[in-house]
């Protein structure tokens, strides 16, 4: 057993230089990458890509991305032109989507849209300013609601954690199957694993507790398959 006391500066940069990489960003596996698109309050469309992202609400659904800052210390675009404009989309990204993030990954200025370096379709949201990614299977549009920062060891450190309240989900009906399930095998969602590691889901199976089917949790049973297991009784 490794023990790293991550208190200690010295102690985690010894650890770091000896494995040539930091074990922390590879703990919470596999992370789900988003396209966050945004536009300035002078129309400059902005498209980055997040790993550090999650749902932290179901009702009203509320989604979450963290922002590190830029290696000058400003803050990213994507935080800034949703404080400003007061919304936001995040658009699911696939595996067949992976050169066009890493196409966006470069810090480009501000006056810089992405979605052009990378090559992908904007398309028109229905109630916000900033665009969807059209080739993206899933978009949701997000109203901005707060973000919160985490200081850092050091200024360059911080972390803004960006929430926002979807009020909005596109859905491409070429992946939804037959029950009304999203077809996440057909997806083929992109994750983060550190490093430069990542994965894609290639395998779905379903876990249930019996509990649910009768009295259920808000947001476990609802939200899992309508008709598989009902016949099961408690």
């Amino acid at each position: 057993m490794i023990d790293i006391d991550m208190r200690d500066r010295e102690a985690e940069v010894l650890f770091t230089e000896l494995n040539e990489q930091n074990a922390f960003k590879s703990i919470a596996v596999p992370r789900p990458i988003g396209f966050i698109g945004s536009v300035s309050k002078d129309g400059v469309h902005n498209l980055a890509a997040y790993s550090q992202f999650t749902n932290v609400n179901f009702d009203n659904p509320h989604i979450l991305f963290a922002a590190q800052l830029r290696p000058d210390g400003t803050r990213k675009d994507s935080v800034v032109n949703a404080e400003e404009t007061g919304c936001f989309t995040h658009n699911m990204v696939t595996y067949s989507m992976l050169e066009a993030m890493n196409k966006t990954a470069p810090s480009y200025a501000p006056d810089v849209d992405e979605f052009e370096m990378s090559g992908l379709t904007k398309v028109d949201s229905l109630y916000i300013p900033a665009k969807r990614v059209l080739e993206s299977p899933v978009q949701m549009e997000c109203e901005w609601v707060q973000t919160v920062r985490l200081p850092g060891r050091t200024p360059k450190c911080t972390s803004d954690l960006v929430i926002g309240r979807v009020i909005c989900i596109h859905v491409d009906e070429n992946y939804v199957l037959p029950n009304g399930k999203l077809d996440i095998l057909k997806i083929r969602p992109l994750a983060r694993l550190g490093y430069a590691d990542y994965t894609t889901v290639t395998e779905v199976f379903e876990s249930r507790v019996k509990s649910m089917l009768s009295d259920p949790i808000p947001g476990s049973y609802g939200w899992m398959s309508p008709t598989r297991g009902l016949e099961v009784k408690d």
